[in-house]
C-alpha cells in the first residue's frame, strides 16, 4: 500500500517516509520485538474522546498490557494519577525528544537506551518536529505514532483514520498485546 498523504498538507518528509500500519497485528509485532519500548503521551490524550473513553484511557491499557514505561508530557501526569497509573517520568515533549536523541542517555529507568518510542496525543506540528529530529539525529531509534493521522516523519504510523476505525485499531492493538 502506498503511503497516504500527510495530515498537514505542507509536510514534506523527504524520500524516507513512515511505513503505514495497516493491521493492529503489525503494531503489536513491532512493540513485542522492541527490547526497550517507551510510550510518550501528549496533552491531547486527555482531550480526545474516542468512542466511549478518552484516548488516555486506551494508552494506559496499552502501557499496562505491553509493560511499556510511560513518559507523561504537559499536564498528563495528573490525569494518569487520577486513573491510578503512575508514569515512569514526567517531562516536556521537547526534553524527552532531546534525551532520546542523546546516545549516552540510559533511558527513563537507567537500564539502557530505548529502541522504540511510541507517540500518541501530541499536537501534530509538535509531533512532526520531534519525529523529524529523531529521524535525522537518532538513527538507531525507531518511532511509531498511534494517532489517527499519518505522520510521515515516524518509522511507522497509522494512516489517516476515522474515529470509528481508529478506536477499532486501538482496541485490537491492546487486545493482541494480552495474548
Amino acid at each position: 500500500m502506498a503511503n497516504p498523504d500527510p495530515w498537514m498538507i505542507a509536510e514534506v518528509a523527504g524520500p524516507r517516509q513512515a511505513s503505514v500500519i495497516t493491521k493492529a497485528e503489525v503494531a503489536d509485532a513491532i512493540i513485542r520485538r522492541a527490547r526497550r519500548p517507551l510510550l510518550i503521551i501528549g496533552s491531547l490524550a486527555t482531550e480526545i474522546e474516542v468512542d466511549d473513553r478518552m484516548l488516555v484511557d486506551y494508552l494506559v491499557l496499552l502501557a499496562k498490557k505491553g509493560g511499556i514505561p510511560v513518559v507523561a508530557t504537559a499536564s498528563v501526569g495528573r490525569d494518569l494519577l487520577e486513573r491510578n497509573f503512575i508514569p515512569t517520568q514526567q517531562m516536556a515533549a521537547v526534553e524527552i525528544a532531546q534525551r532520546l536523541a542523546d546516545p549516552s542517555w540510559k533511558g527513563v529507568d537507567e537500564k539502557g537506551p530505548h529502541d522504540l518510542a511510541v507517540f500518541a496525543g501530541l499536537p501534530y506540528y509538535l509531533a512532526q518536529t520531534i519525529l523529524s529530529g529523531l529521524k535525522h539525529f537518532a538513527p538507531s531509534l525507531k518511532t511509531m505514532t498511534l494517532d489517527n493521522v499519518y505522520h510521515p516523519q515516524a518509522s511507522w504510523s497509522l494512516s489517516n483514520l476515522s474515529l470509528r476505525d481508529w478506536v477499532t485499531t486501538l482496541r485490537s492493538i491492546i487486545e493482541n498485546l494480552e495474548d
